[in-house]
């Protein structure tokens, strides 16, 4: 592996309802607790890192690295309209004071799907208001340590529904399901309907596209209004999707469908996030599924994958990318370990054909709450016990420190650790 560009970010990737555990005041919270559901099992503890932070970013400054992606939890910070909590700003400048002490940038995301419950139950990205009240949130951040912040990322993957319906990834057993839940969080709620950012039903992907694009212009231009110069972007799911003979109207249907819009509107920020974990192949009558090995998702392991995302990303948005999220989904960490290594070369060779690339953070850094599939999927560098809560590291976290270590021409970093587990 070459060595990466100077100030080439490498870090992980983490999200707070994912993480902190007890985000009460959240939709996400809401949606976990009503009947019927379609999330396996509710949040509760999580991974317990609403108190274990440090411990966290110690892990991360452990492997060597210099980036640190977390999201300051807006249902934390306004449990209830109007209401703002100075406890919790004071908690999430620790978060970032914590980590610059270790040599970590922080790259904050403002939005990481969970939104407050009064937000949600008021009409979510669809009220008149909306945009106004996220761009009140990101305001109230960036006032509070706006100036320590090293990149800002707006809303976390708007274009997930539409990615997972033009993929077929959700049965219609499972559309209808979430129909229930939110009909029922509504009536739960006293209100006339409920919506969460990952929880969209199909009748309304095009209403929520659009307001999603408001309050991604709404949220860039309040950071900019406090700091002109901080790197804003917005982050988006994007598989890799490849033609085979005769497939190339139909790959190229889907990328007007899913990522197109948006890489767009990305054309106006500071980099485009790109969040990849899948290859997708497409032939004249529909996907074609090659032989090979599967990821937890069901999709083949293809180390390209990240490298081919990352390049058509750059050449519809023409800005650079930040690789905000990248990983794989295994219980096999040996398939993680040969697959970091295998993706970092291919990435590195995208970055020397003049894609330009700000940086790399790994999803995720802890085995954490993965939505409705609840704590199921593994995707960590980190195992966590769900009974002691104790922070395991597994092989990859090694060859993923060793990786960064080579892509700097062999330079540890002051933090990094020698005692991480030795690849089996």
């Amino acid at each position: 592996m070459t060595e990466f560009p100077e100030g080439f970010l490498w870090g992980v990737a983490t999200a707070g309802h994912q993480t902190e555990g007890g985000n009460t005041a959240g939709d996400t919270w809401f949606l976990e607790n009503v009947h019927p559901t379609l999330f396996r099992e509710p949040s509760g503890p999580a991974c317990r890192s609403y108190d274990r932070y440090e411990e966290d970013l110690d892990l991360a400054a452990g492997m060597g690295l210099n980036a640190y992606r977390f999201s300051v939890e807006w249902a934390r910070v306004e449990p209830a309209r109007g209401e703002v909590s100075t406890t919790a700003l004071d908690h999430y400048e620790r978060v970032v004071d914590a980590a610059l002490a270790r040599g970590l940038a922080p790259v904050v995301t403002f939005n990481h799907f969970t939104s407050p419950h009064w937000f949600s139950a008021a009409g979510s990205w669809l009220a008149p208001d909306a945009a106004d009240r996220f761009a009140d949130q990101v305001d109230r951040v960036v006032a509070r340590f706006g100036d320590r912040i090293h990149t800002a990322v707006t809303l976390n993957e708007p274009n997930l529904e539409q990615l997972l319906q033009a993929g077929g990834k959700l049965p219609p057993a499972a559309e209808q399901l979430k129909v229930d839940m939110l009909a029922a969080a509504a009536r739960a709620a006293g209100t006339e309907r409920y919506f969460s950012s990952n929880v969209i039903p199909a009748a309304f992907q095009d209403e929520f596209r659009e307001a999603f694009t408001i309050a991604h212009r709404a949220g860039r231009a309040a950071a900019k209004a406090r700091r002109a110069d901080l790197p804003v972007g917005i982050s988006l799911a994007v598989a890799h999707e490849v033609a085979r003979p005769g497939g190339e109207a139909r790959r190229d249907a889907r990328r007007a469908a899913v990522y197109d819009h948006w890489l767009r509107v990305a054309r106006e920020d500071d980099f485009v996030g790109v969040q990849n974990y899948e290859t997708l192949f497409h032939g004249p009558d529909g996907e074609v599924v090659p032989d090979g090995a599967r990821n937890g998702m069901g999709s083949v392991i293809d180390p390209g994958s990240l490298a081919g995302a990352v390049r058509y990303a750059h050449e519809v948005s023409g800005v650079p990318v930040l690789v905000t999220e990248h990983g794989l989904q295994t219980d096999d960490d040996a398939q993680r370990a040969a697959f970091l290594p295998a993706t970092l070369d291919r990435l590195a060779t995208e970055i020397d054909a003049g894609t330009p690339v700000l940086g790399y953070c790994h999803w995720t850094l802890l085995d954490n709450f993965e939505w409705i599939f609840g704590y199921g999927p593994k995707l960590g560098l980190v195992a966590v016990d769900r009974e002691t809560f104790t922070r395991t590291p597994k092989p990859s976290a090694t060859v993923y420190a060793d990786c960064v270590r080579r892509a700097r021409g062999g330079r540890r970093t002051a933090g990094e650790r020698r005692d991480l587990p030795v690849p089996a």
